[in-house]
């Protein structure tokens, strides 16, 4: 896969058919790797420069488990990481006009690098 945008999705690790982030990724024509919050740093050591980051935190997560996601969140982009930030209930075709907008623009201005 060398070559191909590869792009991070860290999530509570309970994942449904209807709200996977990784296959609006794939009809974006992107790569994903999707990790459980309690594995991400262990993936980001392992995945070299990810395109980006999305973070998809569950509506049930607590104050703690969001400021969790969050710190990550703030390490990542402090390593020059596009994150997008996006809630689990978000709909579908919201989900969807985040990933575009979010991520849209700056992977395609690293792919003209």
């Amino acid at each position: 896969m060398n070559g191909v945008q590869k792009v991070l999705v860290v999530d509570s690790g309970e994942r449904s058919a209807g709200g996977a982030v990784s296959a609006q990724l794939a009809e974006m024509g992107l790569a994903s790797v999707t990790a459980p919050l309690a594995a991400a740093e262990e993936v980001l050591e392992l995945m070299p420069s990810p395109t980006a980051v999305v973070f998809q935190i569950p509506s049930s997560a607590d104050f703690e488990e969001r400021r969790v996601y969050l710190r990550l969140a703030d390490r990542v982009r402090a390593a020059g990481i596009p994150v997008l930030i996006i809630g689990e209930n978000d709909a579908a075709g919201g989900q969807s006009a985040l990933l575009q907008s979010g991520l849209g623009a700056k992977i395609l201005s690293q792919a003209a690098l």
